[in-house]
């Protein structure tokens, strides 16, 4: 995966459902908060998508960056 392919890789995995959210200095898919049912559904959608995309370890802080910006981090920002 490429830098500039992290926006689409975020709206791929949201779309299956996942709740793809910046943790601590991390992120996590948010797959395992899904039904059983829901899961296999997402499941090959997921694999497609790592298939797709390639590799991304090395985008780990980039990833996370771009979570924490757009809203999809925990604990949420507070605004005062």
């Amino acid at each position: 995966m490429r830098e500039e392919q992290i926006p689409e890789f975020v709206e791929r995995v949201a779309a299956t459902g996942c709740d793809i959210t910046a943790v601590a200095g991390g992120y996590i898919v948010g797959d395992s908060d899904l039904s059983d049912g829901d899961y296999e559904i997402a499941a090959p959608k997921l694999e497609a998508i790592m298939q797709d995309l390639g590799s991304r370890d090395h985008l780990l802080q980039e990833i996370v960056d771009y979570l924490v910006s757009t809203g999809r981090v925990y604990p949420p920002r507070v605004v005062h």
